[in-house]
């Protein structure tokens, strides 16, 4: 039985890249490469890369990227959009809870919960993070974005989706946060690209900090550090407030 994310990304890419969320990639693009040091010899893994927005942005400015992700709608529409910009980049499909990388790349970047948190378990979240590790050089990098426990502590879920609504984009409702296992359950609504309506019952998993520096430690990164991510303008002077929807992790082995 496909799985949520399963179901929401066939036949969702142009849609996908539609979101308002999208529009962030320049500037998320900017900070990673503050991240490498502009250092263009460095080879970088894109995990759950989506119709990859970034990596196409990395590739252009002269990277060497690897694009991965479960979806095979959204990489056949990576692939073509690569080709309209005469780009040879390398999109493989695979899943991020079983990535074959050992020692590979010198950065690694989950953006927009791309894989981690949406997976049904903890164990299977913490895969992927051990996946990413694993594909990491030794004193590799890891930057990725993730769902901010500490936001539905102080805020509605609910009233944050709505206000960061706009039309054409997914529609979220019956939102609904457990305590216990720090997971909001909500129902998803969208046209994909055929026209068809789906009407999807999604949960994500929450972390707070402290959850996040203990799996990052447990996996041998000697940084870890936690900042506020703003869409599209990331920073390391944006300090973790619990109004902060996401969380910028950087973990360094």
């Amino acid at each position: 039985m496909k799985q949520w994310y399963e179901l929401l990304f066939e036949n969702y890419a142009r849609t996908y890249d539609t979101e308002n969320f999208t529009g962030g990639t320049p500037g998320e693009c900017d900070f990673i490469e503050r991240e490498l040091g502009f250092n263009k010899a460095a080879r970088i893994l894109d995990i759950g890369c989506g119709t990859g927005r970034h990596t196409i942005e990395l590739t252009r400015r002269g990277y060497d990227v690897l694009g991965v992700d479960l979806s095979d709608s959204l990489l056949t529409r990576a692939r073509e959009k690569a080709a309209a910009l005469n780009l040879d980049i390398a999109f493989h499909q695979h899943d991020a809870r079983a990535l074959p990388f050992v020692s590979a790349f010198d950065l690694a970047i989950m953006i927009c919960e791309g894989a981690f948190p949406l997976m049904e378990t903890d164990l299977m979240n913490y895969r992927i993070l051990e996946c990413a590790a694993r594909a990491l050089k030794p004193a590799g990098k890891l930057v990725f974005t993730t769902l901010n426990g500490l936001f539905p502590l102080f805020h509605s879920v609910k009233d944050f989706l709505a206000a960061a609504a706009q039309e054409g984009n997914a529609v979220y409702s019956g939102n609904s946060f457990d305590l216990m296992t720090f997971r909001d359950h909500s129902t998803t609504v969208v046209v994909d690209d055929l026209g068809n309506k789906k009407e999807l019952q999604c949960n994500e998993r929450y972390y707070v900090p402290s959850e996040i520096t203990w799996l990052l430690h447990s996996l041998h990164f000697a940084t870890i550090e936690i900042f506020g991510a703003t869409l599209g303008a990331f920073s390391r002077n944006d300090k973790l407030t619990t109004g902060d929807f996401e969380m910028l992790v950087i973990a360094q082995k």
